[in-house]
């Protein structure tokens, strides 16, 4: 490489890793924008659970075939740019394979092992794209995948084999230049995968072949650049938040929901005859009123939000889902898309009116998910259960169940009328008190 072509490789460097932070400031700013909620508790069962679920793949490979297929791409992807540190070392100063006299034979092991995890990948990615386009697995041709996250998904696919194909193709020239005579590379690494692709080389200049060998090279990197920054764009986000997510995953038992603090507290009261309702902290007046729920996205707590932007629209969630099974419009992958779709929204809205959110007229709550669907899930925490990386759909969709009943009193009719006899005759039946034990006597 010349002296241009490091100052040129330096430049797209600078650019590629500028606008990647650029977009990790926004999520981590949108993500944000969520009610704080306290995560910080039992830290070695947050970190047992993050290697287990997102460094281990443990709940990925209850469905064995895709979960396996999943541990190719995933280990091979993120192993393969091991190599990327090298490639940026040779790009800035001009060397070749610089960490080979170094490492020695442990170099020629590591360079093996990118190149058999790269043809496991093109194979995984090869039957990936196979069930979603030719067998058309059904919860690959939902509705809630219509439209741009369809082609997201195929269009991953094509960047994770184009991104192996050229790996391989670099190595296979550069190993071909290490065997002509004379040797235009030194001799460095193992190749149990390109000596095969070698031979399509044979016949033609050195200079040619190195001419090759750069265009596959810079393929390669900007490839890779290309690929991190549509990261932000897509659904591979879970690359990188799986970790964080489940990190901070809710840990108690899934059947447990949150109490509202104002509301058990008007509780306590209610039930303390010795209380003194007047004897709590003063209000602020200027302080905006307590809301009950969520309507849209601000309203939802930052895990929430977090799980928003890792969800893989895999589809387990809704495949597992009772309600969706029987027809109903719930889809708790849905769920997540659309609270994703909106929080990004809310941002570009942010974006556009210099750091402060402008009221567009807009909520998450009817704008993006009816109430319809939310009164359609049946709290069994299917969804849940099923995500590979611990989101909880079920928990925004409670929060917003929960503002239309406190805020809207906007509950289905049959669970109004529980909540009248709860409230009148201290139980969910429509008898009195008095009344309860009559059917003993029915008979």
């Amino acid at each position: 490489m010349s002296y241009l072509d490091n100052i040129l490789f330096a430049i797209l460097l600078i650019i590629g890793f500028g606008f990647f932070a650029s977009s990790v400031k926004k999520i981590i700013r949108n993500i944000n924008l969520g009610v704080d909620v306290n995560r910080k508790d039992n830290s070695k069962a947050r970190w047992k659970n993050m290697a287990l679920i997102a460094l281990g793949q443990s709940k990925m490979v209850r469905r064995p075939v895709a979960g396996i297929l999943h541990i190719f791409v995933y280990v091979g992807f993120i192993i393969i740019n091991i190599e990327l540190l090298e490639i940026i070392i040779d790009g800035l100063f001009g060397t070749h394979r610089i960490f080979a006299p170094y490492l020695g034979v442990v170099y020629d092991v590591l360079i093996a092992s990118f190149e058999i995890l790269a043809i496991l990948v093109i194979f995984a990615v090869t039957v990936f794209w196979i069930r979603r386009n030719v067998i058309r697995l059904k919860r690959f041709v939902n509705k809630d995948l219509d439209g741009f996250p369809k082609s997201d998904a195929n269009y991953i696919l094509y960047f994770e084999t184009v991104l192996m194909l050229l790996f391989l193709l670099m190595n296979a020239s550069d190993l071909h230049l290490q065997n002509v005579p004379g040797g235009v590379f030194h001799k460095a690494g193992s190749f149990p995968i390109s000596q095969f692709i070698a031979p399509i080389f044979n016949g033609m200049s050195n200079d040619l072949v190195v001419l090759l060998f750069e265009v596959f090279w810079w393929l390669h990197i900007a490839g890779i650049l290309v690929f991190m920054n549509y990261l932000y764009f897509s659904k591979h986000l879970h690359i990188l938040l799986a970790f964080p997510n489940t990190y901070f995953a809710n840990l108690n038992p899934e059947g447990q929901f949150d109490n509202l603090e104002s509301v058990t507290k008007e509780v306590k009261l209610m039930m303390d005859p010795n209380a003194d309702p007047f004897a709590a902290a003063p209000v602020d007046e200027n302080a905006a009123p307590a809301k009950f729920g969520a309507s849209d996205v601000q309203d939802l707590n930052w895990v929430q939000l977090l799980n928003a932007y890792t969800c893989t629209e895999c589809g387990r969630c809704t495949s597992s889902c009772p309600a969706n099974q029987t027809g109903k419009k719930l889809s708790p992958r849905k769920i997540m898309m659309d609270t994703r779709d909106r929080l990004q929204e809310v941002g570009k809205n942010i974006d556009a009116n210099k750091g402060v959110f402008v009221p567009d007229n807009k909520t998450l709550l009817n704008d993006y998910i009816t109430p319809e669907e939310l009164w359609a899930c049946t709290s069994c925490n299917a969804c849940v259960e099923e995500c590979p990386v611990n989101i909880s759909p079920l928990s925004i969709i409670m929060d917003m169940r929960r503002y239309l009943v406190m805020e809207q009193s906007a509950a289905p009719m049959s669970l109004n009328a529980m909540m009248t006899n709860i409230e009148n005759n201290g139980a969910p039946w429509q008898y009195s008190q008095q009344d309860r034990l009559n059917w003993k006597n029915e008979n």
